[in-house]
């Protein structure tokens, strides 16, 4: 596995209540926080693109800015960007800020109940 997507996963599974998940197939990584994903990559391919969940209006914004974001490829194009994480092009703290905005917009989509245990 490329350094860079295993530093991604490795991150990915730091954040709190963060589960990996092979939902699809063998080699199809999913982190989900509470059973709802948060990011996907093919852990097989040495090319180092995430599937990231976004603000529909962000994530237009953000397809605009830069070249190495396009729509989710297959998911839902509205909510989903894949990131070609280029070394070089794209800097480690852009990656991290990518993948918070995921986990914060499916943690928060959570019900209030469990948003709330896991604050105690």
């Amino acid at each position: 596995m490329h350094p860079l997507k295993q530093k991604i996963l490795d991150y990915c599974l730091s954040l709190p209540f963060t589960e990996e998940t092979f939902p699809f197939d063998t080699k199809t990584w999913a982190g989900k926080v509470h059973g709802k994903m948060f990011i996907l990559t093919d852990i097989t391919d040495e090319n180092v693109f995430i599937n990231l969940k976004c603000n529909p209006d962000r994530a237009e914004e953000l397809r605009g800015e830069h070249d190495f974001i396009r729509p989710g490829y297959h998911m839902s194009k509205k909510h989903w960007n894949t990131v070609e994480c280029i070394t070089g092009e794209v800097s480690w703290g852009f990656v991290k800020e990518l993948i918070d905005h995921s986990y914060q917009l499916v943690f928060s989509s959570l019900p209030k109940k469990i948003r709330e245990a896991n604050l105690k």
